[in-house]
């Protein structure tokens, strides 16, 4: 991938999700189970399939419980880390807020212990923190953190817009170093005014799912991004 591509990450539930997002031009998975939660770890026997089908990049998802917290599943999210390294991951995606929307750093350490080097993404916590800037100020130095995947606001695209240009515009600045990735409800009408701000990381899930999330990636939806992005 060039440097001044777009990047196209597409949500992957299993391998044949995998094939039709590769067959149509996304350059990264993100690999996750159960949408219903907005996105759980998904087993290592989902991430070895996927890994055996496509030769992209793949961040899989660290959350075990719908919601923000660690809450009292710190133990098992470090045994799941485990596993899927264990299995060849190499790129993770987590985040954690304590109750007063402050980053979790006990839990994203212990986290980062097995991941040891590992690049990862934080996620939409970032749109439930209390303070965006802070959160990015206090995660600066943590190891591989190359990610955010913000949508600028809890809601979505629609209303964080201004935020997220407002943060590309800070790129490189401290704690504005890693790469924005776009995603919550993304449209491909947001993305024009993006790429002309300097967003340069897309991420889309049911946007690549023309038949809902019961229904499987479309490549031919992937590649219409990939058109857009690339136009």
């Amino acid at each position: 991938m060039s440097s001044n591509r777009a990047l196209l990450e597409v949500i992957a539930l299993d391998a044949e999700d995998a094939v039709a997002a590769q067959s149509g031009g996304a350059d990264r998975l993100e690999l996750v189970t159960d949408m219903a939660a907005d996105g759980l770890t998904p087993p290592v026997a989902t991430f070895t399939s996927i890994r055996a089908a496509v030769d992209i990049p793949l961040r899989a998802m660290l959350r075990l419980t719908d919601g923000f917290s660690a809450g009292g599943a710190a133990d098992a999210l470090v045994h799941a880390a485990e596993g899927l390294r264990e299995a060849g991951a190499d790129e993770f995606v987590l985040g954690f807020l304590d109750d007063h929307g402050q980053p979790d750093l006990v839990t994203i350490e212990r986290l980062l212990a097995v991941l040891d080097g590992c690049r990862w993404t934080f996620h939409r916590a970032i749109d439930r923190a209390a303070d965006r800037d802070a959160l990015r100020k206090q995660l600066a130095d943590l190891p591989g953190l190359d990610t955010y995947l913000t949508a600028g606001s809890a809601t979505g695209v629609d209303d964080g817009l201004s935020t997220l240009l407002a943060e590309a515009a800070r790129a490189g600045e401290p704690g504005y170093e890693p790469r924005l990735l776009v995603g919550g409800g993304l449209r491909l009408e947001h993305v024009p005014r993006l790429l002309a701000g300097g967003v340069t990381g897309f991420h889309i899930g049911g946007a690549a799912r023309p038949g809902g999330w019961t229904a499987p990636v479309a490549a031919s939806a992937v590649r219409e991004w990939r058109e857009v992005l690339d136009a």
